[in-house]
């Protein structure tokens, strides 16, 4: 797994990986807080030689002191010593248990003992380090033999004082070693999450390390938009922009020959491939073709749930025989987009699916319409979409993201093989994470802005016209330009509303049909939405008005010459 991969998992893993940072923060500040403070006092002890006069007397004292010193440290923490330091201040305690209590150090080449001694109460460890000092000083010189009595003295140099802060818990080392401690648990938790995750997450997921095609990622919606109707509901939006990207990359896959059909299903129930039929039929019929979409789940059927259409007839009773195919289409509300909802649900869908009717009915709509999309149900639930694979021309696998499990999504293709069906793409629905600009390309807001430009620079050029015309001296070309201008703006706003128009994904029809009742059943056919020509405006008055003046002025002026 390569670096950004690590990192892309952090990103989605981060709560995870916070919660178990909290948590041992958290621990590391209670154990903190229930640790009992503990102090320190610390006494020093010189080791001095004490020989003759001489400079070689000295050298071999020094040299004998530094032998025994280490020892002399060693014998601080002995019963021989701390029995007597519990009796001088009554403790109730055993010499192993003080020994844990006091630390005797020496450094390399020093003759410096220094003996601490730690205790809850401040006034009590300086008396235990003192008493310490006092102790090892009488015993070092009990135990010294008499050849040597006199060669070593041990001094008390600083006395123990009474500590005022304790040196545990050290407050500024515990947050340090949290916080380090909190980023490692927090980094590990994420990634061995995301490690131990079998589900479809990512396109790498989906293509598994194979060359399968994934046509489109469609990201989840948010903000309380419904999934079902973002075409309409926000047609700018990145979710919209992903379901034209899948029509595009649609209209390149191999299908088999003579069949314009495509089954969309999914390996689980409620990964969205309702709501990505619907939406995708509808970008379909926006682009100009003209799209029949089939409701072919006959056990949980959705569409007209989804479309607000009548769902008591549709495939079933076309497919038993007892209505033709244009007697149950229903018209979507969308130009060029028909559904053929799924009827009562039958005793037996995987034998009407898998019939010979169905196969008419697919080569019937495939002679009408440019794309028919079927509606089928999940692969591992039921057999009914392979089943329904043999008969049309192309097979569209949807995955939720952060639900199907790998396992169970190759599984489901594994399914399809086994028919030889033709498998076209696959699409990774509802993924996170995914976010776009607020003023999208192309989007009323951004258009808006270019608007109030060229009505900005139509107004700054009125403007110089009238200046111009005011002035006789002035040349007459600035109000033609200015009059010219004028045009081209106008016929600029007139085209951007007629994109706006086209591309809101609106439902024209029921104002067409509208214009022609009022039109009478003689009159043409009034134009469509997004499909007119762009219009010059008239000009203003005051414009006509400069305009004539300077058709006179250029007349007059040669015919007065003569």
């Amino acid at each position: 797994m390569e670096l950004h991969h690590y990192l892309l998992n952090l990103r989605e893993r981060w709560r995870s990986g916070l919660v178990a940072a909290l948590i041992v923060i958290l621990a590391v500040a209670g154990l903190t807080a229930l640790q009992s403070p503990v102090y320190r006092g610390t006494s020093q002890v010189f080791v001095q030689a004490r020989t003759g006069n001489g400079v070689e007397d000295l050298n071999s004292g020094a040299s004998f002191a530094s032998q025994q010193i280490m020892s002399y440290a060693e014998l601080a923490t002995t019963p021989y010593v701390l029995d007597e330091v519990i009796g001088d201040l009554d403790l109730e305690i055993t010499p192993a248990r003080l020994a844990k209590d006091v630390r005797v150090s020496v450094e390399e080449g020093s003759f410096l003992i220094r003996i601490s001694a730690s205790a809850s109460d401040p006034e009590m460890a300086a008396r235990i380090a003192d008493s310490t000092a006092e102790n090892l000083q009488e015993a070092v010189a009990s135990l010294s033999p008499a050849s040597t009595a006199n060669s070593v003295e041990l001094r008390i140099v600083a006395d123990a004082v009474v500590p005022e802060t304790p040196t545990s818990p050290n407050i500024v080392r515990n947050a340090l070693l949290g916080i380090v401690l909190a980023l490692l648990a927090g980094i590990g938790t994420a990634l061995v999450r995301s490690l131990l995750n079998t589900r479809v997450r990512t396109i790498e997921d989906l293509q598994g390390g194979t060359d399968r095609i994934v046509l489109g990622a469609i990201p989840a919606s948010r903000n309380g938009e419904d999934a079902s109707r973002i075409l309409v509901q926000n047609p700018y939006s990145v979710a919209s922009e992903s379901y034209r990207e899948l029509r595009t990359n649609l209209q390149f896959v191999k299908l088999i020959e003579n069949r314009r059909s495509v089954l969309v299903t999914s390996s689980l129930p409620g990964e969205g491939k309702s709501t990505a039929t619907v939406n995708l039929a509808h970008v379909l019929a926006m682009s100009g073709a003209r799209v029949l979409l089939v409701d072919a789940d006959l056990r949980s059927p959705s569409v007209h749930r989804i479309l607000g259409l009548e769902g008591d007839a549709g495939l079933t009773t076309v497919l038993i025989g007892q209505a033709q195919l244009e007697e149950v289409t229903q018209f979507a509300g969308i130009d060029g987009l028909d559904v053929i909802t799924s009827g009562a649900i039958p005793p037996n869908p995987s034998e009407l699916l898998g019939s010979p009717a169905m196969e008419d009915l697919l080569e019937e709509a495939s002679n009408h319409y440019d794309v028919v999309l079927v509606d089928a149900p999940p692969l591992l639930a039921v057999t009914d979409a392979a089943v329904l694979s043999q008969a049309v021309g192309g097979v569209l696998v949807v995955a939720q993201s952060d639900r199907v499990r790998r396992a169970e999504f190759e599984r489901a293709l594994a399914k399809l093989e086994t028919v030889d069906a033709n498998v076209v793409g696959l699409v990774l629905n509802r993924v996170r994470g995914v976010s776009g600009s607020v003023y999208a390309y192309g989007s009323p807001e951004a258009r808006a802005v270019l608007a109030a430009e060229a009505e900005d620079r139509e107004a700054a050029a009125r403007a110089e016209a009238e200046d111009g015309a005011s002035d006789p001296s002035a040349d007459g070309s600035h109000a033609h330009a200015d009059g010219t201008g004028t045009e081209e703006h106008a016929s600029f706003g007139d085209v951007l509303a007629d994109t706006d128009a086209q591309e809101e994904g609106t439902f024209p029809q029921a104002e067409t049909a509208a214009e022609e009742e009022q039109a009478g059943p003689g009159a043409a056919s009034p134009r469509r939405p997004g499909r007119r020509k762009a219009v010059r405006r008239p000009v203003s008055g005051r414009q006509a008005e400069i305009d004539r003046d300077r058709e006179l002025e250029s007349l007059g002026g040669p015919h007065g010459e003569h």
